[in-house]
Order: C-alpha cells, then structure tokens, then sequence
C-alpha cells in the first residue's frame, strides 16, 4: 500500500510547528501523532521516509526533527509502540480500582520486556546520546499516558497538582529504566522485577491516598 492510501489519524490536531514549552500534553500529542503515521506506514509495508511521515502526520519536517534527531531513532519509537499497544486494550477491561488497574498495566509491560527490553535499551541510548535540547521529553510519553488512565479514577480526589505529581513518582518506577536498573544492579529476572516495581508503585498509589481529598477551589 503506498502512502497516499493510508487514513490519516483522525482526533489528533497537529500544529505545523513544535509546540511551545510549557505545554507538556499538546507536545505529548504532536509526538503521538507522529509516531502514529510512522507505525500506520510501517504496517503498510512502506518504507517510509521523514516526507511521507510529514505528510501523513501534517507536521513539517523542521517538527519531525524537533523531537527525533534520526528516522532510525523515530522508526525505532514507532516499532516498540506497535509491540506495547496492547496495554491500552487491558487498561479499557480494567475496573475502577487505582490499584488494580496500575497492576494490569506493569503485568502487561513486564510480560513483554523479555522481547521489548532489547528495544528499550537501544531506545534509551539514541535519546541520552542525542543533542540536548528539543521540544520536551524525548521519550516516555505513551507511559505517561498509560499511567495517567490507570490511575484517572482517583484524579478527582487528588485534584490536578497531586494528581501530576503522583504520574510523575509513578514514571520514576514504571518503564524500562527500572528493568535495567533492577537486572543489571540487583540481578533480578522478570518475574522478580515486576514484584517489585509493582509493589513500589502501590506504595505511591496508597500514599497519595492517605492524604485528605483534594479541596476543588485549590487543584
């Protein structure tokens, strides 16, 4: 299929420059948006190029490179999403429980790491070696995401403030930074690894629940 007969995504507006700083989600959208036509002409077969990613995304070049120095660094990113998109599926089947719900989402991440951790690696190293500066986080935004659904249900009672900030503490113990950290540091396999960030995310979880709701005049 050529790129020309591929959908363009549909629900995600994308300026035709690099958002400016300060707005984290609508960066985190951009970003998505490009990633999404890369996966949707990778699955086509194509082998696509920064211009007809450009043009399925309706970003610029110039956007492209402001959040992926390289195409391999951006097809990379794209393919461990393909991988990792069932998350979302779990997290729709969840119940309302915070605690369950931030359960499913590491048991699915971390039944994969065994084939995804290889990726994450490379991934890690293309975004620490890359020049600094850009527009925000060079990766990590569809953790963000999945943590901010897993946890939407007790959104309301920590108000906007606490509830950023326990994403942010949840970020530091989800993900591929903290499988290699509890592999290479503490020789840890999957399943052992997963204990443990699992019960170190509820730890944050049950601790931001501890403290009196939020007062809604002051979120």
């Amino acid at each position: 299929m050529a790129p020309a007969d591929i959908v363009k995504p549909e629900g995600l507006p994308v300026p035709d420059i690099a958002a400016p700083p300060g707005r984290p989600a609508q960066r985190r959208r951009t970003r998505k948006a490009i990633v999404e036509a890369t996966s949707q002409l990778l699955a086509a077969g194509a082998d696509p190029s920064i211009n007809d990613i450009a043009a399925l995304a309706d970003v610029s070049r110039r956007t492209i490179y402001t959040y992926f120095p390289s195409l391999d660094q951006l097809l990379l990113d794209a393919a461990i999403g393909a991988m990792s998109s069932n998350v979302e599926g779990a997290l729709d089947c969840a119940g309302q429980d915070p605690r369950s719900r931030i359960t499913t989402m590491i048991t699915v991440l971390t039944g994969e790491m065994d084939r995804t951790l290889p990726l994450g690696r490379k991934l890690i190293r293309l975004t620490v070696d890359s020049p600094p500066g850009g527009a925000g986080p060079k990766r990590g935004y569809r953790r963000v995401d999945w943590i901010e659904k897993a946890i939407e249900p007790i959104r309301p009672r920590l108000g906007s403030r606490r509830f950023e900030q326990l994403v942010s503490a949840l970020s530091i113990v989800i993900g591929w930074e903290a499988f290699i950290v509890l592999s290479d540091v503490r020789g840890m396999d999957a399943d052992q690894a997963r204990e443990v960030i699992t019960a170190a995310a509820l730890t944050l979880i049950d601790a931001a629940l501890t403290q009196p709701p939020a007062d809604p005049g002051r979120n």
